[in-house]
């Protein structure tokens, strides 16, 4: 199954480098969705770029602490010298929300072609 999502430039290219290898979401209705063996096309917010990953695994966590201490920082997407906050996510989630859906980790990886363009 195919999947879109949008991701801010920064995440975006740390995807293309194969250095973010997770990608975070909450695990509602929408993600619930997502299997392993799905590939998701996510698009870069500003060029509308497409960026085809894999489906390798999928975890639901209680919340974004629970996730980010089962990852290190830089597969979640930080740069090895950032402090990794899981209260970075209250960003894009409301508290509420991260309460009633839990955290969703989603391991990728990088597909080279790029066939649903």
């Amino acid at each position: 199954m195919l999947h879109e999502m949008n991701l801010y430039p920064e995440s975006y290219l740390a995807i293309k480098n194969k250095t973010k290898t997770v990608e975070m979401r909450l695990h509602d209705e929408k993600r619930a969705l997502i299997h392993p063996g799905d590939v998701i096309c996510f698009r870069n917010t500003e060029t509308k770029e497409c960026l085809q990953v894999l489906v390798l695994k999928t975890e639901v966590f209680q919340d974004f602490n629970a996730l980010y201490s089962h990852f290190d920082k830089v597969s979640i997407g930080y740069e090895p010298e950032e402090c990794a906050n899981p209260r970075d996510m209250e960003l894009y989630y409301k508290k509420e929300d991260i309460e009633k859906y839990g955290a969703f980790a989603i391991t990728i990886q990088l597909m080279e072609e790029n066939k649903y363009q």
